[in-house]
């Protein structure tokens, strides 16, 4: 039975070197039958947590802000895999995927934790100009571990700095791989 994937990307371009990841692996997913949803961050209205404790996780709305998360919450409550897409800035995720991440708390309060455990999986899809991914794979692995979530792997993608870098390089065939894999 197909799983349903929900991809949160945080990339600023729509048609960056991250988006070919996501577009390799959803097309990798849908092969082997999966339902494959994408967020894509920069074009949502999604405000920074306020770090109230004011969310529920059983309202319809978790948050008490009323923004695009609306969207989100619903499509990670009901997946089985989320995968996190962004570029590499500053050793860490991009702010658009960082502020979403945050804002996933609201899941985790009030009257059940409806983000941590539930046999969801995860994984991470990064391009990059550099390859300095030591510091932001540290992170990922302690959200991971945070989560009770399956860690299902990595696509790094260092040496694209300019759009279409990453074409015919073999980070996009690793990713289709491991969206097929799923």
């Amino acid at each position: 039975m197909g799983k349903n994937i929900v991809i949160l990307n945080g990339s600023p371009r729509k048609n960056g070197n991250t988006s070919a990841l996501v577009q390799a692996f959803t097309k990798g997913a849908q092969s082997a039958g999966h339902t494959v949803t994408e967020f894509f961050l920069d074009k949502m209205d999604i405000h920074g947590c306020k770090g109230c404790f004011g969310g529920h996780s059983s309202r319809e709305c978790p948050c008490v802000q009323r923004d695009d998360m609306a969207q989100i919450y619903p499509a990670v409550k009901d997946s089985d895999v989320v995968v996190l897409a962004t570029p590499l800035y500053y050793w860490n995720m991009s702010g658009q995927l960082r502020t979403a991440v945050d804002r996933l708390f609201a899941l985790e309060e009030g009257d059940g934790n409806l983000l941590r455990g539930h046999n969801r999986a995860s994984a991470l899809l990064m391009a990059a100009e550099g390859r300095g991914f030591e510091d932001v794979l540290l992170y990922y692995n302690h959200l991971m571990e945070h989560l009770r979530w399956e860690n299902l792997g990595h696509v790094l993608a260092g040496g694209n700095g300019d759009v279409g870098d990453i074409e015919g390089k073999p980070e996009l065939q690793q990713a289709y791989n491991l969206g097929k894999s799923i």
